[in-house]
């Protein structure tokens, strides 16, 4: 059973069109935690590609479409024991405010959603999310970006620009911000992630050099082949990131209990994987996903 009905949406609704300051004040009393909890890990559930235009889960185009029916499945997530935060853009952050939802969870501030999925602009991916000061007055916990790198593609110089300023920013404001580096490139004109081994550490060197402040940053990188040599190529703090939602799930289950035994890999950011897992059972997939998140020891000490 969700943690919200329809009369959960008649009161977000009324609140967005008729007090919105009751969104602030949402933040401003919300219950906050730690960071870190005593197992040093983090499970973290994502919720910020429908900003990108990004609604498709496996052959579904508009499985995201329906903003009520995402808000239950993330009432679903965030009640599991072990969810340790949520990660979103603004418009899906204020609602889970607006509900009630967000008392001792962590909140992930998703900045940069411009690169539009499909655009012929996708890689100029300009900051119109969360900004460091907004995140800094409403107490949100971490930050995010996504850090595409483009060789062949100028729309990748200003997105490392904006990223180095954020970095900066969020560093001077004490604000953990985790980099999602990828090395990109255009394929019958869409945008494909090259996701061997040698592309993934490499877009970790590039950046790990971003700003003038390293000492919040943190990595959300992709399970791929030869996990440990890409995690050694980083001393910073790592979750792994869920993927698209294809495949075999016990595959998947199965590629992350490996890689969060390697030191530096601090828990899992995972989206459509754990909020639309193929027989629908949301509650099941988080399950299994804390399951492997928190009983595997914490390697950073």
């Amino acid at each position: 059973m969700s943690a919200v009905d329809e009369a959960d949406f008649v009161t977000l609704r009324e609140m967005r069109a008729r007090r919105p300051e009751k969104i602030a004040d949402a933040f401003r009393v919300r219950r906050r935690r730690p960071l870190l909890g005593d197992d040093g890990r983090l499970l973290i559930v994502a919720a910020d590609h429908p900003a990108r235009g990004s609604l498709s889960v496996g052959s579904n185009e508009s499985a995201m479409a329906d903003r009520y029916d995402l808000l239950e499945r993330l009432a679903t997530a965030l009640e599991r024991p072990g969810v340790d935060g949520v990660l979103g853009t603004p418009d899906i952050v204020d609602d889970l405010a607006g509900l009630g939802l967000l008392d001792d969870k962590l909140i992930v501030g998703s900045m940069n959603r411009g690169g539009l999925r499909g655009a012929t602009f996708e890689m100029d991916d300009r900051y119109t999310g969360y900004d460091v000061p907004t995140m800094t007055a409403r107490g949100i916990d971490f930050a995010k970006t996504l850090v595409r790198i483009n060789l062949q593609d100028a729309g990748t110089a200003p997105t490392l620009e904006a990223t180095a300023h954020a970095v900066t920013a969020a560093a001077a404001a004490g604000l953990p911000i985790m980099l999602e580096p990828f090395v990109s490139e255009w394929r019958d004109g869409r945008i494909v992630n090259d996701l061997t081994p040698d592309a993934v550490i490499r877009s970790i060197a590039i950046a790990a050099g971003l700003g003038a402040d390293s000492s919040h940053t943190w990595m959300k990188l992709p399970v791929v082949d030869d996990m440990a040599r890409v995690m050694a190529a980083t001393t910073m703090p790592t979750l792994l990131l869920g993927g698209d939602g294809a495949g075999d799930p016990d595959a998947m289950f199965a590629s992350w209990r490996d890689a969060l035994a390697l030191p530096g890999v601090v828990g899992l950011t995972v989206g459509r994987n754990l909020l639309y897992p193929p027989d629908g059972d949301v509650a099941g997939a988080v399950d299994t996903a804390a399951g492997l998140v928190h009983t595997t020891t914490s390697t950073l000490v």
